[in-house]
């Protein structure tokens, strides 16, 4: 890169690359929690015997994460060779077309594919990170990535509400013409102004396969010592977190008989509460305990969560539901940031980018892993069992933190 480059940088960043780049973080957080409260309904016409519904829902829910998990990389690594532009108005299309499949529906199999669809392109996000980083200069780079975060978790938060109230008004299938709407519009916005932001003579010459495999960086980072009980630990968190986010909207419709509206509206409250929790209770936390209590503190709050929803299942108990919802949130909100601190310390400056990255891919394949297992034993045990499992794994996650240094 030039030196002149590199000045423009520190001075502006361009209004058009910056506004577009955060519509498409906030759009793929959207993308990921707008069918969440309407997917049992959608699903519900395609399935004759109605035991096997959860199944399905989990199976959409778990596909979606699996094709981000194995595109990522590839987008990301083709992103280095041909440019950001080209990619990530590609994966705006594909997004659009992927709702508009799912919406329009006629059989299950088109479902599945409307997601599939979604979930390869919602891939682009490794992308977006790159696209920032080449658009800021290194002094404001970390500024910015927390405004990606911010706008992707505003958006995951919205998705739900934004379904649910859609929804409630124009029908089960709105929501998803309604994604398939502002990403269309945001790809002719990207057309039309969006500059590129890698210079061809920046351009990875060679796309080797080690660097669109994904499972490299889950080997990298368990060959760590000091931190592989650590991440085994979190895995261990994060697979019923993952079953309890792919089976929660069919669990409130099954034994509280809930309409989408109300189901979305719970999901955000919970999201605000995350926001919450993170900007003022962390504050006070972190001045008085260590990363690991805090962590182990959050996983605590988690498995009282996870106790009383699954009493709210054998009361039909409601307000025992939505009181296990906030306290597992609580746990949720403060284990993340401690989590994330705990193995930052545990590795020097150039370790940092291995350690995190292979630890958004251990937390991605337990989002695979997660809807599938909870639609299993929801359907074949009980439909507390996913909240009994949780309490479990969750356990068991803490005897190994305190176990292991």
């Amino acid at each position: 890169m030039s030196k002149f480059n590199y000045e423009k940088k520190q001075q502006t960043i361009d209004k058009h690359a910056l506004t577009f780049g955060l519509i498409s973080v906030f759009l793929i957080g959207v993308g990921f929690s707008i069918i969440t409260p309407v997917i049992p309904f959608l699903v519900a016409p395609y399935i004759k015997n109605s035991a096997n519904q959860a199944m399905v829902v989990t199976l959409l829910i778990s596909v979606y994460a699996l094709c981000m998990f194995f595109s990522a990389p590839v987008l990301g690594a083709l992103s280095d060779r041909y440019g950001r532009r080209p990619l990530l108005l590609i994966s705006l299309l594909g997004a659009a077309v992927g709702f508009l499949v799912f919406g329009l529906g006629g059989a299950l199999w088109i479902l599945f594919a409307g997601r599939i669809i979604e979930g390869i392109t919602s891939g682009s996000i490794s992308t977006i990170f790159a696209y920032f980083a080449d658009i800021t200069s290194t002094e404001e780079r970390t500024k910015y990535f927390g405004w990606v975060s911010a706008v992707a978790g505003v958006g995951s938060i919205m998705g739900p509400t934004i379904g649910g109230l859609i929804a409630g008004k124009f029908g089960y299938a709105a929501p998803l013409y309604f994604g398939a709407i502002i990403s269309l519009l945001n790809f002719v916005y990207g057309w039309f102004l969006m500059p590129e932001s890698l210079d061809k003579s920046e351009r990875l010459q060679e796309i080797t396969f080690g660097r669109i495999k994904p499972f490299v960086q889950l080997a990298s980072v368990l060959s760590i010592k000091n931190l592989k009980w650590v991440f085994i630990s979190a895995f261990l968190l994060w697979i019923p977190s993952g079953s309890l986010q792919g089976i929660l909207s069919q669990f409130t419709i099954d034994t509280f008989q809930w309409k989408p509206a109300l189901i979305g509206l719970v999901f955000s409250i919970m999201g605000f509460q995350d926001i919450f929790s993170q900007g003022l209770i962390m504050q006070r936390l972190i001045t008085r305990f260590s990363d690991k209590q805090i962590v182990v503190f959050g996983m605590t709050a988690e498995i009282f969560g996870y106790i009383l929803m699954a009493a709210s299942s054998f009361f039909t108990n409601s307000i025992l539901f939505i009181v296990g919802m906030f306290i597992f949130g609580f746990g949720d909100s403060i284990f993340g940031p401690a989590y994330n601190g705990l193995i930052s310390k545990s590795v020097d400056g150039s370790e940092q980018g291995r350690v995190q990255g292979g630890s958004q891919s251990i937390q991605a394949l337990a989002r695979i892993i997660g809807p599938v297992v909870g639609g299993v034993v929801y359907v074949s045990v009980s439909h507390a069992a996913p909240a009994i499992m949780g309490v479990i794994l969750v356990a068991m996650a803490i005897l190994i933190l305190a176990k292991k240094k």
